[in-house]
């Protein structure tokens, strides 16, 4: 597709993976709006990347749905949604408190849902659309500890799977991307250790990844991919 013009909106803007993609599309001439629950935060990511933002709670029905009616009256269409959101709790499984199974499923799983189901409306109507979906390795095979994350994972990948079948036929390419390991501040915020080392991905890889499946004709698309690093050892 061309980039240059296009109307996008990336959920979890503000940092990490998020970030990397808003402004990595932002450079290919997109009009990108980021969204986020901190405001704070939130408008600071967005001047200095000189794109929209939209504060909400991809959970919340309510926010989910004024954020993308808020892009589509603006711009008066909507191009590309990349949904990134998303977080983990891991802990043993008889150690896990069902409220916080639920929470990683609001964000992860119901938030994808809620942002997919508006853009898609839109996205049927003008016969045209990008839908990316921020997955992870951890959603291809669950390992210890992983309840919660890896599980709303692997619900993505299916509900991903649902929409491609569904949006083909209205010209819209449902894509599902797995990262593998990336340095960010995500495992600091679960509690987790992670090693820096020059070998291990970062998030301008993953953005990369993704300018490039986006580039592609569009007559065609790359259904799912995953991004590791070469050599992380």
């Amino acid at each position: 597709m061309e980039l240059n013009g296009a109307v996008a909106i990336v959920t979890g803007g503000s940092e990490g993976i998020g970030r990397a993609i808003a402004e990595a599309l932002n450079t290919e001439g997109c009009l990108v709006t980021i969204t986020g629950r901190r405001e704070d935060v939130l408008r600071a990511a967005a001047d200095e990347m000189d794109v929209e933002w939209i504060a909400g709670d991809v959970g919340l029905e309510t926010d989910a749905v004024r954020t993308v009616a808020e892009v589509i009256a603006q711009h008066g269409r909507l191009d590309i949604l990349v949904n990134n959101a998303g977080y983990g709790i891991f802990k043993p499984l008889v150690e896990m408190e069902l409220g916080e199974l639920e929470g990683v499923y609001r964000t992860n799983v119901f938030g994808a849902f809620l942002m997919a189901r508006e853009a898609a409306r839109q996205f049927v109507k003008q016969e045209s659309g990008e839908l990316i979906n921020i997955s992870s390795t951890s959603g291809l095979k669950g390992g210890r500890g992983s309840t919660a994350y890896s599980s709303s994972k692997f619900a993505l990948r299916g509900m991903t799977e649902c929409w491609r079948d569904e949006l083909r036929r209205s010209n819209v390419r449902v894509m599902l991307v797995n990262p593998s390991e990336v340095l960010t501040d995500f495992a600091a915020k679960v509690g987790r250790n992670q090693e820096s080392s020059d070998k291990k991905l970062r998030s301008q890889e993953i953005a990369d990844a993704i300018v490039g499946a986006l580039k592609v004709d569009n007559r065609g698309f790359i259904p799912e991919f995953s991004v590791f690093a070469t050599n992380p050892f």
